[in-house]
């Protein structure tokens, strides 16, 4: 079993950390918070995908367009100028921010602002000892760096638009007009590159800081990728791609009980038959790269490495899509042959059936468990109701995908749910109390980890919603305001956290 003893966790995504400079990053506040996660008894910081957002796709850490890349708003303008790397002068901005929401267009304009005076001291002012760091890092990542730096840069070039619209020579990969481009766009190509390096500096430091304080950093990975991405550009023979470079398939999920039309999410599909022929490359490559990032990796949407749904291009919804096997076990199997015991956590949440089971049983993956799913009218089979949980799981109150606790006892629960939560927990419930009595729930269950968002530890409503699936605006903007997870917080969860047998009281 990976997790090797019971213990409790928190979920909060690095932007959504305090920060003058607008949006959460491996700065001051990211320490700050792993020394409150070891005064509160906790264990695991899990996070959102911490690859690059795009404005123009919602700002979402599952839609980027770099399965590798680090986001360069995450990086820290005042450990830049601890480390050297950014001017006294250079860390005064004239913008104010909102501290209760990430302003995306208007932080991206300030940040790369910095970014760029970090650079261009950089290149006139530092030492050898930080070029050959430099150097050293280009080396490890050149896998990806290369092509993700050039990917980057010539889309800026040519105003943004998707590389399928480059000139045919540059969308082909071409070796000369490559090289050729990628000359005349020096500078940019080798500011991507830095931007990549800061990231993964300010990252490495973090992530060993966590590891003194016993502190496991616990990530996340999409399945999919964007098609208007480097990795798509890169290696179009793994995608389900047409002679122009656009998807003949599309992700997505089927019609259910939520939706009557399913869920088409856009993105290609994976070409498993060449991947399979190629010994699943990228694949492996690309979880190796998160495994050496953290301790603890969920992998998105898990029952795609059984089956997906594939929907052709060009259709409306995803009611015509059919199910396609997926080589998982063989891929996975690879993995394992690196990493023993396998650190991945499986998200297995909506419709699954026994082939998933199967798959996950067969490389002892954890499941996820969801209590805001438990008490509609078959609570006392739902396999979400704590009396059903196993211990090979990790159990929350909700995601990020869903409201807060209060927030879905305010909006969402029917009269029916919220009675049987009440005679469940032997409490008379209000919009007040709610939150902590689901965390109780959490916490007692027998599965191996327990993670609470921080919004249900601050009791927070609808106003701290991180993300509402299907929609596109006003989604990852929450914010900590400063202070706002207080010492008192940190207590409680502390008490709960040891009456419950998940840290030492």
């Amino acid at each position: 079993m990976i997790i090797s003893k019971r213990s409790s966790g928190l979920l909060l995504h690095i932007t959504s950390l305090p920060s003058r400079f607008g949006i959460g990053d491996l700065g001051p506040e990211a320490y700050r918070f792993v020394d409150q996660l070891v005064e509160a008894g906790q264990r695991y910081w899990q996070l959102l995908p911490l690859n690059p957002t795009e404005i123009g796709m919602g700002n979402s850490p599952y839609s980027s367009h770099s399965a590798f890349a680090g986001n360069p708003l995450l990086i820290s303008p005042e450990h830049l100028h601890q480390d050297g790397l950014l001017l006294e002068k250079d860390l005064h901005i004239d913008e104010e921010f909102n501290e209760e929401k990430v302003e995306f267009p208007k932080v991206a304009e300030s940040k790369v602002k910095v970014l760029w005076r970090s650079f261009k001291h950089f290149k006139s002012e530092l030492p050898d000892t930080i070029w050959k760091d430099f150097t050293k890092f280009q080396k490890k990542h050149h896998r990806w760096l290369d092509d993700y730096a050039r990917f980057a840069a010539f889309k800026q070039h040519f105003d943004h638009k998707s590389w399928v619209e480059w000139p045919q020579e540059i969308k082909d990969h071409h070796k000369e007009a490559v090289q050729e481009l990628e000359q005349k766009l020096e500078d940019r190509v080798l500011f991507e590159k830095y931007l990549q390096y800061l990231f993964y500096r300010q990252w490495k430091k973090l992530k060993a800081y966590c590891e003194r304080k016993d502190i496991v950093l616990f990530g996340d990975m999409p399945f999919y990728v964007s098609h208007d991405s480097a990795d798509v550009w890169t290696h179009p023979k793994y995608f389900k791609l047409d002679k122009e470079g656009n998807p003949t398939s599309v992700s997505g999920v089927p019609p259910d009980y939520f939706s009557e039309t399913g869920q088409l999410w856009g993105t290609p599909v994976f070409n498993w038959e060449t991947l399979k022929k190629n010994n699943f490359d990228w694949w492996v490559e690309r979880i190796d790269h998160n495994l050496d990032l953290f301790g603890l990796l969920r992998l998105d949407h898990f029952r795609a490495f059984s089956a997906f749904w594939e929907v052709p291009a060009g259709e409306e919804t995803a009611v015509k899509g059919k199910w396609a096997k997926t080589p998982g076990a063989d891929l996975l199997r690879l993995v394992q042959e690196k990493h023993q015991p396998m650190p991945i956590i499986a998200e297995d949440l909506g419709e699954i059936d026994q082939p998933v089971r199967d798959l996950m049983k067969k490389f002892d993956l954890p499941g996820m468990l969801v209590l805001l799913f438990a008490f509609g009218e078959d609570i006392s089979t739902n396999p979400y109701a704590p009396h059903n949980h196993s211990k090979n799981n990790v159990v929350y109150t909700g995601t990020h995908d869903n409201k807060t606790v209060r927030a879905w006892y305010e909006e969402t629960a029917s009269a029916g749910d919220k009675k049987r939560l009440s005679e469940y927990s032997n409490h008379t419930l209000n919009k007040l109390n709610v939150a902590d009595v689901m965390m109780h729930l959490v916490q007692g269950s027998v599965a191996q980890l327990a993670v609470l968002p921080v919004q249900d530890v601050l009791r927070l409503g609808s106003e701290a919603v991180m993300n509402t699936p299907s929609t596109g605006n006003g989604n990852w903007e929450w914010r900590l305001k400063p202070g706002q997870f207080s010492q008192q917080q940190v207590k409680y969860l502390r008490d709960l956290t040891a009456l419950y047998g998940r840290c030492e009281s």
